[in-house]
């Protein structure tokens, strides 16, 4: 289930991808000289960049952790962006090692690391979808394949949502997340990270509208705007929070000391 949907697996190298931008943030290799451009302007604006990718990531893996050990057995990952160990499946496969991980994205160069992506337990499975997010019902079909929605699942939409916009000029991301959501079995979870305004607004405005310049559509949301993503579910304690706050590790702790990131975190219960 690696790409025969895609209509395009060609990369553009002429424009930045954010898959990459973060991926260099990261750390990562994976990326090209516009990416790297676009991260290095974006860092000159908003120096918790860096560490807001950072904790978003940690904050991924703790959620993950949570839904598995909640007895989750299903993990769809729409926006997967390039592999980082460990990847969502390793965490959820250290906890349940039968647990069955479907990914999604629609960059073709993490198509092309979907190899290392499938490479989970023997007892589960893990999967690759070569879609975009605003095409639900390919995304929810392949990922059927693997995944049984009668049971319950946990969606995972991880710094995805700052990418979309909103109707009548955008994409309708709350009714696109609805659709999502409207599938999942009670008892499913939803895990959900976005960049915010709130903490720290003149940089991430700057940040916005050299996103925007590149070609890359970029909405920060309040609290209140983020928190409408979980109307009609159980948030899980602490609630919608900074990422760095969402039931920390001591590594989280310590690392709260640099600074604030702003971004908001929280994970949902279907009831």
């Amino acid at each position: 289930m690696t790409g025969s949907d895609a209509a395009s697996t060609r990369i553009d190298t002429s424009r930045p991808h954010p898959a990459r931008v973060y991926d260099w943030w990261l750390g990562g290799k994976d990326n090209y000289p516009v990416d790297e451009e676009l991260a290095r302007r974006i860092l000159a604006v908003d120096a918790t960049a860096v560490r807001g990718a950072r904790a978003n990531r940690r904050f991924m893996h703790r959620a993950t952790r949570t839904v598995a050990e909640a007895g989750i057995r299903q993990f769809l990952d729409i926006g997967t962006g390039i592999p980082t160990e460990p990847n969502l499946h390793q965490v959820a496969q250290s906890v349940a090692p039968d647990a069955k991980v479907v990914y999604a994205d629609n960059d073709p160069i993490v198509l092309r690391h979907a190899e290392a992506l499938l490479h989970g337990s023997a007892e589960g499975s893990t999967e690759y979808v070569h879609a975009d997010v605003r095409d639900p019902d390919t995304i929810l079909r392949l990922a059927g394949e693997t995944l049984d929605f009668t049971q319950p699942v946990a969606l995972s939409l991880v710094a995805l949502t700052h990418y979309l916009g909103e109707a009548p000029d955008g994409d309708d991301v709350y009714g696109l997340i609805k659709r999502y959501v409207d599938v999942l079995a009670p008892g499913s979870y939803l895990v959900m990270s976005q960049v915010t305004p709130d903490l720290n607004p003149e940089a991430i405005a700057k940040a916005a509208d050299h996103f925007r310049h590149s070609g890359t559509p970029f909405y920060p949301r309040t609290l209140a705007e983020f928190s409408r993503f979980f109307d009609g579910l159980e948030l899980l304690g602490p609630g919608v929070i900074s990422v760095y706050g969402w039931r920390p590790d001591p590594e989280d702790v310590a690392a709260q000391a640099e600074g604030i990131v702003p971004l908001y975190g929280a994970v949902a219960r279907k009831a």
